[in-house]
């Protein structure tokens, strides 16, 4: 159990916004995590949007954390749990994908494209609809093709190994 803790709070993959959009919110618990976070709410469901304000190299709210979050568990998390995968393999593949969206967001900026989210989920979406179009007006250039085959091999990485997407 400790592994497992110790993976999640060095990982944080999902709390910054790189595995997870958003997380919905049980009804019972808004009016307390009202009191520690902002809080979106629409149809009287509440949700709030990753990157968790409350996350900084860990999460500063753990044990008030909401109930999506504490029963949250991706595949590679469940792979080290069942022994599938050691600890030091799954925090090589961590340290992979928070390599390759570094690469990703470079590439973004000397691209100068401008996108409207701050969760990298949502961004990696913007990105593969602007890029689509690009091709569709014309060929890519070769920056757009080296983000679209990174966006494309981080892709491949979070669903085999974290099993999402």
């Amino acid at each position: 159990m400790i592994e497992s803790t110790n993976l999640c709070l060095s990982c944080g993959l999902c709390c910054d916004g790189t595995l997870i959009g958003f997380v919905r919110l049980d009804t019972k618990e808004l009016s307390d995590l009202r009191e520690i976070k902002h809080i979106e709410e629409a149809d009287g469901k509440g949700f709030f949007l990753q990157p968790c304000d409350d996350y900084c190299d860990g999460c500063t709210i753990y044990s008030q954390r909401p109930k999506q979050c504490a029963k949250f568990k991706c595949g590679l998390l469940k792979s080290v749990e069942k022994k599938k995968v050691d600890f030091d393999s799954a925090i090589e593949v961590i340290n992979t994908v928070k390599q390759k969206k570094e690469v990703i967001e470079k590439k973004v900026a000397k691209l100068k494209l401008e996108l409207k989210h701050k969760s990298f989920y949502f961004k990696t979406v913007e990105l593969k609809k602007i890029l689509q179009h690009i091709k569709y007006e014309s060929d890519l250039s070769k920056n757009h093709q080296q983000l679209m085959s990174d966006l494309n091999a981080l892709e491949l990485i979070i669903s085999e190994k974290f099993d999402l997407l």
